[in-house]
C-alpha cells in the first residue's frame, strides 16, 4: 500500500511543485518539506523558486507574501484557517488611521502582517534582518514600527533609534514564564538561554543569545555548550536536535507550566492536508492585483537590503 509520503512525493513531481515549511510546523511536516526556514528565508526561497505550485506550510501571511512575490504561481496552504496572533493585532484599517498620525514617519511592517497593512508600509523587515533595516532609515527620519511591540522594543534598545510602536503582539512568546525560567537556570546552571526577539524583555533580561529562529538554531550548532534553554515555539527543537545530536534542549514553559508552547496555528497543517492540497490545488492563495502591486513594494525593498 502507498504510504502518504510518497503519494506526497508522487503529486509533488507531477505538479511540479515545491514544499516550504517553517521551523514552528509539526515534526512531520519539517521531514517532508523540500526548503525550511525562518521568514525571511521562506520569502528569499518564494522569490527564487522554479517551481510552478508552491504549497506553503506555515501562517497565511507567509502564504501570501509567496503569493506578493509570485503573481504567477499556483500558492496552496494545507489548511486556509492558518491565522497569525500577531497579523490579526493590526487590523488595516486601524492600522492606516495610526500611519496617518504620523506623516513623515518611515514605516516599518514586520513581515507577520496582512498584505493590506504591508501595502501601508515603507519597508518590511523579519526578526533576521530587522536591525539592518532600521539602520538603513536616515537618523533624522521618524520610524514607526509594527505590529509586534516586544520585538520593536528590543530593537529600541539594540539600535538606539526610538521608534512609535504598534501595540501588537505574539501569543506564544508572550506566555513564557519567567518563574519557570528561572527554576530551569537553577536546575541546569550550564544552559545557555536562547531566546526570540518576540519575547517580552523579561524574559529577554535572561538571554545569552537573541535571534530569529534561523539565528537560535546557527548559534546552537556553532556553540562548544552542550545544553540550551529554549525561548520560541518548539517546533524548532525538532531541527535543533537532528542538527545537534549530542547536545540537549531544554523548552521553555509557558505561564500554564506546560513546556510545549506550541502555535495553534502552525499546527493546524497535516500531512493528510497537505496531499489534499496537493491533489486538488486548494485551497489557494489569492490576492488583487492593486493589492499585490502596493504590498510587493515594501517587499522587495527589504530582499534588496537583505
Amino acid at each position: 500500500m502507498e504510504s502518504i509520503i510518497d503519494k506526497i512525493k508522487k503529486l509533488k513531481s507531477e505538479r511540479n511543485a515545491i514544499i516550504l515549511a517553517h521551523y514552528y510546523q509539526d515534526p512531520s511536516i519539517q521531514d517532508i518539506a523540500d526548503f525550511l526556514g525562518d521568514s525571511l528565508a521562506l520569502a528569499q526561497a518564494a522569490q527564487k523558486t522554479n517551481a510552478d505550485v508552491i504549497v506553503f506550510c506555515g501562517v497565511h501571511f507567509m502564504a501570501e507574501t509567496a503569493k506578493i512575490l509570485n503573481p504567477e504561481k499556483i500558492v496552496v496552504m494545507p489548511d486556509i484557517n492558518a491565522g497569525c496572533s500577531l497579523a490579526d493585532s493590526a487590523p488595516p484599517d486601524k492600522f492606516k488611521e495610526w500611519v496617518e498620525k504620523h506623516p513623515g514617519h518611515t514605516v516599518i511592517s514586520y513581515i507577520n502582517c496582512s498584505a493590506e497593512v504591508k501595502a501601508l508600509s515603507d519597508i518590511i523587515c523579519t526578526s533576521s534582518n530587522a536591525e539592518k533595516i532600521i539602520r538603513s532609515v536616515p537618523e533624522d527620519t521618524p520610524i514607526c514600527f509594527a505590529p509586534d511591540k516586544y520585538l520593536g522594543s528590543y530593537l529600541i534598545k539594540k539600535t538606539g533609534r526610538q521608534m512609535v510602536l504598534w501595540n501588537g503582539t505574539c501569543q506564544v512568546h508572550e506566555t513564557f514564564s519567567e518563574i519557570e525560567l528561572i527554576k530551569l537556570q537553577k536546575k541546569y546552571p550550564n544552559a545557555l538561554v536562547l531566546a526570540h526577539p518576540e519575547c517580552p524583555d523579561n524574559i529577554l533580561h535572561y538571554a545569552d543569545y537573541i535571534g530569529s529562529t534561523s539565528g537560535i538554531i546557527k548559534y546552537a550548532t556553532d556553540s562548544p555548550n552542550k545544553e540550551f534553554i529554549i525561548a520560541t515555539e518548539e517546533g524548532i527543537i525538532h531541527q535543533l536536535r537532528k542538527k545537534n545530536p549530542d547536545k540537549i534542549f531544554y523548552p521553555l514553559p509557558g505561564l500554564n507550566g506546560c513546556a510545549c508552547n506550541q502555535c495553534p496555528h502552525m499546527r493546524v497543517h497535516t500531512l493528510e492536508k497537505l496531499l489534499l492540497a496537493l491533489e486538488n490545488l486548494e485551497p489557494r492563495i489569492e490576492i488583487d492585483e492593486e493589492l499585490r502591486k502596493k504590498a510587493l513594494r515594501p517587499l522587495q525593498k527589504m530582499l534588496e537590503l537583505s
